[in-house]
């Protein structure tokens, strides 16, 4: 069995979350390592598992303890979202993102969808 890992960086305007870990995570830089493991006996790309290694920045009280928290995939791209939100609730980032999307909005006029209609079924 072949490991894959991919080494990148994600950038955090704002202090963070992550399931699974109590405490918030101040803004910043910070090196993921993305793991993605095929099951044993399964060749298909389509089952494979990933996994992400957020390194973390050092406690103030233990500048040289190496601090590192595994947590899914979908979380740190969930947390990534809400960062580039701005703030926003997802739903109301992502109705935003679709409404600023001209393929979106000759589909909407075509069925004869309005933004309010849109709106209206992403209220809080």
């Amino acid at each position: 069995m072949t490991d894959h890992i991919v080494r990148s960086t994600a950038v955090f305007l704002r202090p963070f979350r992550l399931p699974g870990f109590d405490a918030e995570l101040p803004a910043g830089r910070y090196q993921l390592d993305t793991e993605i493991l095929p099951p044993a006996g399964m060749a298909d790309p389509v089952a494979w598992r990933a996994s992400v290694v957020i390194h973390l920045h050092p406690a103030t009280d233990m500048p040289d303890l190496a601090r590192a928290l595994t947590v899914r995939l979908a979380d740190i791209d969930a947390a990534i979202a809400r960062d580039e939100a701005s703030g926003q609730s997802l739903d109301q980032f992502f109705l935003q993102a679709m409404l600023d999307d001209p393929m979106i909005r000759l589909v909407m006029e075509a069925d004869g969808v309005t933004e309010a209609d849109l709106r209206r079924l992403y209220e809080p």
